[in-house]
């Protein structure tokens, strides 16, 4: 895999790589797991909300009467 950045990302992916004191990659390596990260936990809190209103659908009309 290639990834390509304009110049700004990449000066700002090397000033955040040197104030942590790794490399680059490792940066990008972080950024992509952390980006991953988030997503699965959207999704895991979005299922769980929608299994909360599908069980309390009937209370929760009769609480919005």
């Amino acid at each position: 895999m290639t990834l390509r950045l304009t110049e700004a990302e990449q000066d700002a992916l090397k000033a955040c790589a040197d104030a942590e004191g790794i490399s680059m990659q490792e940066a990008a390596r972080r950024a992509v797991r952390e980006f991953v990260s988030r997503r699965e936990h959207r999704d895991r809190v979005g299922h769980a909300a929608r299994r909360v209103l599908d069980a309390h659908a009937d209370a929760l009309r009769r609480l919005g009467e």
